[in-house]
């Protein structure tokens, strides 16, 4: 998991917290996060924690015995993550790779993913991870973007930057809707070896409060602002080109577009 798709660092954090986590990805954390909390659990384990905004709605709503183990690949995420919690707050931080989880078996309740399995190379080998992990019984809940036919801020964003850069298009905006097929993830999760597997679409429409801090989220809220530098563009212009699009497609702010994303929930 070492490619430039998956290296959240420098400012990166910073603008996905602030731009695009209000816009994208905080309903479907909270749909997550109330998943985990009907289980009553007393231990739960994050993959790709991110900037802890799932991680932040299981601390208010589990018991205060549970113990959240939050995890991401990219340390500079965790750095904000921990800002949104106090000291005495039990949540313990920690760096992993999802291929390769530090956990004994059998040690952990429910586990939980928000957007993070598409970037992962080898899904079965992280589900087979989980599983070996998970105590009998346990549970395994993840989300996963529909396709850009669903989603299409996503859809007109990677048009944009093909259009700048048709001969060597920057590829970050493919990478997390690919893996939009239910079968696939059913059988994915059956190969490695969880007997019961559901799968649930949830489409929602929401707001674009504003489409300029939206666009620069977009561009500098991910790998592809450092994508279009090595190519050597202009972020900026590109955040101009972005918002420009955005409002053609969406109208003026505050603009309305629909989501859509794929819950998976594994039994042990």
């Amino acid at each position: 998991m070492s490619d430039v798709n998956s290296n959240f660092v420098g400012s990166v954090p910073k603008y996905y917290d602030s731009a695009l986590v209000p816009v994208i990805f905080i309903d479907y954390a909270q749909d997550l996060a109330k998943l985990v909390i009907e289980r009553e659990p007393k231990s739960v384990l994050e993959l790709a924690t991110g900037t802890g905004v799932v991680t932040r709605l299981l601390r208010d709503g589990v018991s205060q015995e549970c113990e959240i183990f939050a995890s991401d690949l990219n340390e500079p995420m965790l750095e904000v993550a921990r800002q949104k919690f106090k000291a005495d707050e039990a949540v313990s931080f920690q760096t992993i790779d999802a291929m390769e989880i530090p956990f004994e078996d059998h040690s952990v309740d429910v586990m939980v993913c928000q957007f993070g399995v598409m970037f992962f190379p080898d899904k079965v080998k992280s589900y087979r991870e989980v599983l070996r992990i998970l105590r009998p019984g346990g549970h395994y809940f993840f989300n996963a973007w529909d396709s850009h036919a669903f989603n299409p801020f996503a859809a007109v964003g990677q048009r944009v930057v093909e259009e700048a850069f048709p001969d060597d298009s920057p590829g970050f905006y493919k990478v997390p809707f690919h893996y939009h097929d239910a079968e696939e993830m059913k059988r994915d999760m059956n190969d490695a070896g969880f007997s019961s597997v559901e799968v649930e679409r949830k489409q929602i429409k929401k707001k674009i409060p504003s489409q300029e801090s939206f666009a620069k989220g977009f561009i500098y809220g991910n790998p592809i602002g450092e994508e279009i530098r090595m190519r050597g563009g202009d972020p900026d212009a590109m955040v101009e080109k972005v918002r420009d699009a955005m409002e053609a497609e969406f109208g003026k702010d505050p603009a309305e577009m629909p989501l859509s994303a794929f819950f998976v929930t594994g039994h042990k």
